[in-house]
């Protein structure tokens, strides 16, 4: 996907500790998922995944440790 066909959108994301909650993701073909930082989230730091399904719903993957730098 070239820089001019890169889209940032507005979804609502489901399930997870962010259920419910509206967030802008920026669509590429190499990322088709978000990695959202969370206090929330199952790592204190940690980012919650989400990813489009088959009909196109942003649903909760995985909770992931934040970086450690």
């Amino acid at each position: 996907m070239s820089d001019d066909n890169i889209v940032t959108i507005t979804v609502e994301l489901h399930g997870g500790p962010l259920d419910g909650k509206a967030t802008a993701v920026t669509l590429t073909e190499e990322d088709p998922w978000t990695a959202i930082p969370n206090d929330g989230c199952a790592y204190p730091g940690g980012r919650s995944i989400y990813a489009p399904d088959t009909a196109g719903r942003w649903v909760w993957q995985d909770d992931q440790p934040g970086d450690s730098t």
